[in-house]
């Protein structure tokens, strides 16, 4: 069946989804409706469209006005967040430890290679390199709901992951991340569901996402 093509609002979509996750448009920036058409090229239909998305997805938040707001980081989404990854992350290594292919080792290997620690000011091939890596391993879970859930939840995650790269983190914390990844590419392969899923919830606790709850959690106290 010949793939759909895409609509304005589907284009208008992707578009400052990319914009909102990649940090290109911060936390808090208004977006104003006609200013952003005539920089995407389509009219104020499709962009309404694809902001009533976006705020579905919790990324925007729109007024009575014709401006919208990207969503704020808060610490009650970034702990939120950090409850379902620690519940879903450890269970997706732990199925993906029983249940992986020989693709599915072939792929998390090949991943793997491409893994650089973050630094403050990742690249777009860090930050692409350390989701192709979670994602194989998700992948080898075979489980779809599971899988199409961490998805979800990765891409909410990002704009938090890049404010817990604000926090300074040095060479010994850097290679615990590196050992961690490596270690769950060992029990992945060798089969060790238990291993692999305690290994998952240390990465999970000593995340980006985790750093960014915290530090919101600072800033939340510093406001009362």
């Amino acid at each position: 069946m010949p793939e759909q093509p895409m609509t304005k609002g589907d284009f208008a979509y992707a578009t400052l989804r990319e914009k909102v996750l990649s940090g290109e448009f911060a936390p808090g920036e208004v977006l104003n409706q006609a200013t952003l058409a005539r920089a995407i090229g389509i009219s104020t239909t499709p962009l309404r469209e694809a902001l009533r998305r976006l705020k579905s997805e919790g990324l925007v938040e729109l007024d009575a006005h014709r401006d919208a707001r990207v969503a704020e980081l808060t610490a009650a989404e970034a702990h939120d967040l950090l409850e379902v990854r620690r519940a879903l992350d450890p269970l997706a290594v732990s199925l993906a430890a029983t249940r992986r292919t020989d693709a599915d080792i072939t792929a998390i290997h090949a991943a793997a290679r491409d893994l650089r620690p973050l630094r403050r000011n990742p690249g777009v091939e860090d930050l692409i390199a350390h989701r192709r890596f979670h994602s194989a391993l998700y992948r080898a879970s075979h489980n779809a709901l599971l899988i199409s859930a961490l998805d979800g939840l990765w891409d909410k995650a990002d704009r938090y992951r890049r404010l817990g790269l604000e926090v300074p983190r040095g060479k010994p914390e850097r290679d615990r991340t590196t050992l961690e990844h490596r270690l769950l590419v060992e029990h992945l392969v060798a089969g060790d569901a238990e291993a692999a899923a305690t290994v998952m919830r240390a990465h999970i606790a000593a995340s980006l996402g985790a750093k960014a709850a915290s530090q919101l959690d600072g800033t939340t106290r510093a406001h009362r």
